[in-house]
């Protein structure tokens, strides 16, 4: 009875764990972003209102900023573009640069697929028909042997909430129930736990 009492326990301590893990994965998935072409983007530098833009990035990848002239943005994180034009701002017109860059508006058709897989990250949804949970988990190679496949779940944005989608992934694999291999949307992440036994 004892040792029931204290297997309970330990899976309620790791439950909450992993309850406030997933919040750090969707903002890990947000920060690795790849900006894109179409992506809008708004771009202020501190102190500096006239080099303060709304820029789309174009079908070249690139972005047109003042002083610097062009700059290829497709590819990279908001971070990386950041420091990317602090640098050329720096070398012939800042002291100090500071730059920040909102994404305004995203042409963004990636999921990301996170947790117990063998190739955890980003991934491009097809682009001409749905791409299902499974579709996503199989761009990621697979469950990893210590996955918990059954607590698959999909964590979703809309609007300024958050929702968890859960997936019983043998209900689709062992009793042929295709429905609930559900469509994914752009920004979705599929976290798949650790199995703890």
């Amino acid at each position: 009875m004892q040792r029931k009492t204290s297997l309970i326990i330990i899976l309620l301590f790791c439950l909450a764990n992993l309850a406030l893990a997933i919040p750090s994965f969707a903002k890990e998935a947000e920060s690795e972003y790849r900006l894109q072409t179409e992506d809008l983007l708004k771009i202020t530098v501190y102190e500096q209102p006239d080099l303060d833009i709304t820029a789309r990035i174009t079908s070249n990848g690139e972005i047109s900023f003042p002083l610097i002239g062009n700059v290829m943005a497709s590819g990279l994180t908001v971070t990386e573009l950041k420091l990317k034009i602090e640098e050329l701002l720096r070398q012939d017109y800042l002291v100090n640069p500071q730059v920040q860059i909102f994404i305004e508006g995203s042409n963004a058709k990636q999921i990301s697929v996170l947790g117990a897989v063998k190739k955890p990250g980003k991934y491009d949804m097809y682009p001409q028909r749905e791409t299902t949970v499974l579709e996503a988990i199989a761009m990621a190679e697979g469950f990893s042997p210590t996955a918990s496949i059954n607590g698959t779940r999909i964590i979703r944005k809309e609007k300024d909430n958050e929702i968890t989608i859960p997936i019983k992934v043998t209900d689709i694999t062992k009793r042929g129930k295709k429905e609930k291999d559900l469509p994914l949307k752009p920004g979705d992440i599929v976290f798949v736990p650790e199995s703890f036994f």
